[in-house]
């Protein structure tokens, strides 16, 4: 064959693939460019009759009108709207000082719970636990440690029923110290939170030993204070600790207003404070020290002005809505071991379960707990006398058995909250280590403890 002709048709041949190749390409190009745009133009249709799911929180200013644009907490109310209609926090003569009275508050808290509807619901049963400590650091070389410990273990016990926490450091009035502080602390909490209807006051050295136990607010539905005390120690001994006013539930009212107002004039912003101090100690011959004290002056106006007070308090004795410590430290073990005990016998009751669903196990066992009797666990042990912070305890014990008995109730009430993570301290005077705790759930086919 010509060399030539070779040339021409191998040059030809190269230019009929090279064509051939970018036509191809040219129209693989054109194919994969029009499935791409068709593609497009069913997702654009899709979307249009198909929304997306918007994933992001939604946010609403506060102006919004709540029941037209509803954001809910993961509780059922509106966290996320406060109306421009006016309310009471709008009154330039609104005070939270402890010193001016706050008038008409039944009718301000009911305008403002119509304002914000969605916290009606369950208003009847809401509770802010109020506690707090002094401002500056502790005295005692364990004190700021036990403190923490002391108010986490409210926390988890909020955490469980539903309570709010406010925890206060600070003296709201220079005046009101020591015992005397709370007061002005529970009156702003009643006023920053008009949509709960309890204040529970628990002092700093008072912590919950049962974990499950939940208040019994239908016995308390026509009372509106709620102290542990004695009636016959009030009106028959005339005793200083007929009760104890270091944990109390008041009502979020008027007449808790007003008993606020009346009980504080007896501390130390009134200028007959040291003579409350002396009718205190002339009526209780009880009473250990001079100066006018709060749980004192409860007692006064209970017993001079029983036809006003009486039917609004309840004296709660028929459990230990708070617990002096020297009477129940030596008890954890046993009813450790009593607690146990009903779990062996009923598999349900030791069953694993979700933290958050703690308050139906708590049901379970109310079956069972009359059988303990007098082991049942102390709702609120109470280490008065003892003062964490400062060191200062009473002389009638060492500071040690003070200390190492807080560790003990800790512990023993860390270990309810601990058994829902899986982990128990072992030696309740031994914070830091924990062993894990077993599975012995029995399959539920086995038929142990089901009935």
């Amino acid at each position: 064959m010509n060399p030539d002709l070779s040339h021409f048709q191998s040059s030809a041949m190269a230019k009929l693939r090279s064509r051939s190749f970018w036509s191809h390409l040219s129209d693989a190009f054109l194919f994969f460019a029009a499935a791409f745009l068709a593609l497009v133009l069913v997702w654009s249709f899709w979307s249009y009759f198909t929304p997306t799911p918007n994933f992001l929180p939604t946010f609403t200013h506060p102006s919004s009108n709540s029941k037209n644009n509803p954001v809910e907490s993961g509780f059922g109310v509106n966290l996320k709207s406060d109306p421009k209609d006016p309310t009471f926090y709008d009154d330039p003569e609104m005070s939270y000082s402890i010193e001016k009275p706050v008038k008409d508050w039944d009718g301000k808290r009911k305008e403002w719970l119509k304002h914000h509807p969605s916290f009606t619901a369950g208003a009847r049963e809401r509770i802010v636990l109020v506690t707090g400590s002094q401002p500056k650091p502790c005295k005692n070389p364990v004190g700021d440690h036990l403190l923490l410990r002391l108010f986490k273990n409210k926390v988890d016990y909020c955490r469980i029923h539903g309570c709010d926490v406010f925890y206060n450091n600070l003296l709201l009035h220079p005046k009101m110290k020591s015992f005397w502080a709370k007061f002005p602390i529970v009156k702003a909490a009643m006023l920053a939170h008009p949509e709960a209807e309890w204040i529970w006051w628990v002092d700093s050295d008072a912590l919950f030993t049962d974990m499950e136990f939940k208040l019994p607010l239908e016995r308390y539905k026509n009372h509106d204070l709620v102290v542990n005390g004695w009636p016959e120690l009030i009106y028959n001994k005339r005793s200083w600790t007929s009760l104890n006013a270091g944990v109390f539930l008041v009502r979020n009212c008027q007449w808790s207003m007003d008993l606020i107002s009346t009980w504080s004039n007896m501390g130390p912003i009134s200028e007959d404070y040291e003579k409350w101090g002396q009718i205190q100690r002339s009526m209780f011959k009880d009473k250990l020290f001079p100066e006018s004290d709060d749980q004192s002056a409860l007692i006064y106006l209970l017993y001079k002005e029983k036809e006003k007070y009486y039917d609004h308090i309840y004296l709660e004795k028929e459990f230990y809505f708070q617990g002096y410590w020297v009477d129940l430290i030596g008890v954890y073990d046993n009813t450790t071991e009593r607690y146990l005990q009903m779990e062996r016998k009923v598999a349900r009751l030791r069953r694993r379960h979700a933290e958050k669903v703690s308050e139906q196990y708590a049901a379970f066992r109310e079956e069972f707990l009359k059988e303990t009797g007098k082991w049942k666990r102390p709702f609120i042990t109470h280490f008065t006398g003892c003062e964490p912070c400062s060191g200062n305890h009473n002389q009638k014990y060492d500071g040690e058995s003070c200390w190492e008995g807080m560790v003990k109730a800790l512990n023993f009430a860390d270990n309810q909250i601990l058994r829902n993570y899986g982990f128990l301290h072992s030696d309740l005077l031994d914070s830091s280590t924990v062993t894990e705790v077993p599975f012995d759930y029995p399959n539920p086919t086995d038929g142990e403890g089901f009935s």
